[in-house]
């Protein structure tokens, strides 16, 4: 699930958002006062939307910065805010300025930081500067970070440059993923998902050195035991329907097209499947429209949502755009086999055959195959599932959390020692 969709206008601004290519500065705050050991830490985190939307992205932010506190530490956040948020902020949230995204209202861009919020930053005075979104806002803060001698910690958590073609802009991917490259080369230390997403950035031209920032799951909340037949009933799904799961926001970037494809193409087979659709977007009603006899939840949380996923006999992911995917982790972790595309967000959960399949992306035959596959072969799919519950026991949040505030020490450790 994204953060801000990065939609540019072109190179020509590309370069003026840009963050400055000079060196880094001189420490302003001397050495010996950075924080080693155990030392509490301060963290200033930068985010495009931290409540603004209810994404993968922001849970994991929050989720993060309410361990941080938990362990002790100090955190301040900088980020859009809107009248209506998704859900409370963990944390202190200082709003900055920003405009609604053209055509993604329920998304803010910040074009730059604020002198206001800038003077805020300075007065908490940061040991670690996080910056997760690499807009104008973000793209400040490293060069206040520069100015301050704070290092700087990125996490990356979708990717932006694969937007483009959902929305006829694929000729902004090549400057988008300069300035990707050139914001991520900016900081001292880069937060990664996976260690697929890793190479790929270092194939791109990305040479910060890179830690894994994995995530979690809560086997409280998803976990076979929330089946419900009864849900199933209510809902309408049939005793002899496949219900066929898609999980997420409902925008085109989570692959909408191709999950339309693939019921289209399993009904073509004539198969029973039922649609089954968990998320809520401005896709909502144009998805609801082609896919015949959907069950349409919304926006479900809580035990709700681990009984909705629970009670899918398919989960189907056709997504490019996830650097992590928590609903994969999320599904497996329900006991639903799971279709997924081949990409690296993929392959840190699943191994293809053992824990679930995994389709070469844009292949609609392939999907459909697959998941037919599954439809007709129970014994395989339960085994495909009980193989992928087992894989998430090691993803555990805690773990996940203190790894992240381990990559804070290392930086600030770093700093003393440059």
């Amino acid at each position: 699930m994204s953060s801000v969709p990065l939609i540019l206008p072109g190179a020509a601004a590309l370069a003026r958002l840009a963050p400055s290519p000079v060196r880094p500065a001189a420490r302003a705050i001397c050495p010996s006062s950075r924080p080693v050991g155990d030392a509490a830490l301060r963290v200033a985190l930068f985010s495009g939307n931290y409540n603004c939307v209810r994404d993968g992205a922001n849970r994991a932010l929050n989720r993060l910065i309410g361990h941080v506190l938990s362990r002790g530490h100090g955190a301040r956040v900088y980020s859009p805010a809107i009248a209506e948020p998704a859900f409370a902020p963990a944390g202190d949230l200082v709003p900055v300025a920003s405009l609604a995204i053209p055509g993604r209202p329920e998304y803010r861009l910040a074009p730059r930081l604020p002198g206001a919020a800038a003077a805020d930053v300075r007065g908490f005075a940061p040991d670690i500067v996080h910056v997760s979104a690499p807009d104008g806002l973000n793209a400040g803060a490293i060069r206040l970070a520069r100015r301050m001698g704070v290092p700087v910690v990125a996490s990356m958590h979708t990717r932006f440059e694969t937007y483009f073609e959902y929305y006829g802009l694929g000729l902004l991917r090549r400057p988008a993923e300069a300035w990707l490259r050139r914001f991520y080369n900016r900081c001292d230390m880069v937060l990664v998902p996976n260690a697929g997403i890793a190479d790929e950035m270092r194939a791109g031209g990305v040479t910060s050195p890179m830690r894994i920032w994995s995530r979690g799951v809560d086997p409280r909340q998803f976990s076979p035991a929330w089946r419900d037949d009864g849900w199933r009933r209510r809902m309408g799904i049939a005793p002899h329907e496949v219900a066929v799961l898609f999980f997420g926001r409902l925008v085109a970037e989570k692959g909408l097209a191709m999950y339309e494809a693939v019921i289209a193409g399993l009904r073509a087979r004539g198969l029973r499947v039922r649609p089954l659709v968990i998320g809520d977007g401005p896709e909502r009603d144009r998805f609801a429209r082609r896919l015949e006899g959907a069950v349409m939840t919304g926006h479900l949380g809580g035990e709700a949502l681990g009984r909705a996923v629970a009670s899918a006999d398919l989960f189907v992911n056709p997504s490019l755009t996830e650097a992590f995917g928590n609903v994969t982790l999320e599904a497996m972790a329900s006991g639903v086999p799971v279709v997924a595309a081949d990409v690296a967000a993929t392959r840190a959960l699943i191994d293809d055959g053992q824990s679930g399949l995994l389709v070469s992306p844009r292949d609609t035959v392939a999907y459909v195959e697959a998941a037919a596959t599954l439809i007709a072969d129970r014994g395989r799919a339960a085994a495909l599932a009980g193989a992928a519950l087992a894989a998430t026991r090691s993803f555990d949040w805690p773990a996940t959390l203190d790894a992240v505030i381990a990559g804070y020490r290392s930086a600030a450790l770093s700093a003393n020692r440059a």
